[in-house]
């Protein structure tokens, strides 16, 4: 959680660092994710994401690896608004994002590309670990990021994907791959748990 979270202010990618709330939720995860025993940790550059992977790098001793595309979606226009401030001020399009639709926000990037990079982003994780057996990735990114890349690695269409929340702070979704047993050449997935955490959101 930061400071922006309590506030219902858009984050996007700007960078506000956690709260004391957030320190503590990011201490609380650290402590379930270190018994899984991670072989790889990787973490969108943006601050408040770093801090929570510092959290389980200073338990572990694992280094931490960046990569922007784990970065949250980027919100144009609406980056560093509250919501009260958007209900006003942009009324009809908040009234769709509510709704759970896709509004038009001067800027905003499309679910599209950020499914994308971000299941991008978990695959090449995945590969720097080929080498291990039954190795576990942690990957630190953002509620609606991590949704839109889970959507993307099980193969949901957009009218899916939206029935599904994004994460709580300090929450996760658990993926596991599998081997492909057909001529299909695209990799498979299964989703064991989602939006799990220590944390109370």
């Amino acid at each position: 959680m930061t400071g922006w979270n309590a506030e219902n202010r858009f984050q996007g990618q700007l960078d506000p660092p956690l709260s004391e709330t957030g320190v503590a939720e990011a201490e609380k995860a650290a402590e379930m994710l270190a018994a899984m025993s991670p072989s790889l940790l990787v973490t969108s550059d943006l601050q408040r994401a770093q801090q929570t992977a510092q959290a389980l790098a200073d338990r572990t001793g694992l280094q931490i690896h960046t990569d922007e595309r784990l970065r949250e979606r980027h919100w144009g226009d609406w980056q560093g608004k509250t919501h009260a401030e958007l209900a006003e001020q942009d009324s009809e399009a908040f009234a769709m994002w509510q709704a759970g639709r896709q509004p038009s926000v001067s800027g905003r990037e499309g679910p599209d590309d950020v499914r994308v990079r971000v299941a991008a982003a978990i695959r090449n994780a995945v590969t720097r670990v080929s080498h291990v057996t039954e190795a576990t990735v942690i990957l630190v990114s953002h509620g609606g990021a991590i949704r839109y890349g889970v959507a993307e690695l099980l193969r949901w269409p957009e009218e899916l994907a939206r029935t599904v929340s994004g994460l709580n702070n300090c929450h996760w979704a658990q993926l596991r791959s599998r081997p492909v047993l057909s001529n299909d050449a695209r990799d498979e997935w299964v989703l064991s748990a989602y939006n799990v955490g220590a944390a109370t959101p």
